[in-house]
């Protein structure tokens, strides 16, 4: 990483870098587009990132630039802007083919230095993104899990799946307040979230919370949902990990159930 900067400095020596994460897991695409997506948004518009979650380098995946209303990209056509694409529909993609802007000679295994790192380092500079290569469409594009909801008389359920662990073990699934709304409503119907053969029945604000009934600082170890920062439900507990007390893992199908017989379904 910080010979890139190293190569973004020396072409733009009036560069502002800021660093998203160095906690990507090694070859995961899409925790890399899951860290991207919970990111960009954060920074000032036309922002340039330098996407570099490569496990492709030296094969045939092309190198690509996405120009975005908010914000331009620069990364590997691996899917791992997938998220990106779904947030920003008015994205043009383009395939980086101007090699007079890479470094020389270029290293058939880090082309983060001598192609993605140069390539933002000119566009930092001005340099307009048709210089660099020609529109496409047939970019590569992850199928990303998605939470589906199933209604019978009685009770409303919600299916999805665990998208990530975090470092503390929290538990990040795929449903946002939008897959569920009646769980967010000013009076909730009963619920229940089913993950790894647990029931879990209790949405917390904030994790101290989440530690005892009363809702004062609480004991470590009781499981519950809260509505995390990434804007999606998260499984988790206070001062421990939910992950490893449920035993699960990025894939594991997690459920909402909720006694709708007296809420409106809408």
């Amino acid at each position: 990483m910080g010979v890139m900067k190293g190569v973004i400095l020396r072409i733009n020596p009036e560069a502002e870098l800021v660093d998203i994460s160095h906690e990507v897991d090694s070859y995961d695409i899409l925790d890399g587009a899951f860290t991207l997506a919970q990111s960009y948004r954060f920074f000032p518009l036309g922002t340039i990132h330098l996407v570099v979650v490569d496990p492709g380098v030296g094969s045939a995946r092309r190198p690509i630039l996405v120009t975005a209303p908010s914000a331009q990209f620069v990364a590997p056509d691996n899917g791992v802007l997938s998220m990106i694409y779904e947030r920003e529909p008015d994205a043009q993609v383009r395939h980086i083919t101007r090699e007079h802007y890479f470094l020389r000679p270029v290293s058939n295994t880090f082309h983060g230095r001598d192609i993605f790192a140069p390539i933002a380092a000119w566009l930092s500079k001005g340099v307009d993104p048709d210089k660099f290569g020609k529109v496409v469409t047939d970019y590569v594009r992850l199928a990303l899990p998605k939470p589906r909801r199933l209604r019978n008389e009685d009770q409303l359920r919600v299916e999805g799946s665990v998208l990530k662990v975090d470092k503390f073990g929290d538990i990040i699934t795929n449903i946002t307040p939008e897959d569920v709304p009646e769980l967010f409503s000013a009076v909730p119907p009963p619920f229940r979230i089913i993950i790894g053969g647990r029931e879990i029945t209790r949405l917390c604000r904030s994790f101290s919370e989440g530690g005892s009934e009363g809702g004062s600082e609480g004991k470590p170890q009781e499981t519950f949902a809260i509505l995390g920062s990434s804007g999606f439900v998260e499984i988790g507990i206070n001062r421990g990990s939910a992950a490893e007390v449920l035993d699960v893992g990025r894939g594991t199908p997690v459920a909402v159930a909720l006694d709708v017989r007296t809420a409106k379904d809408e």
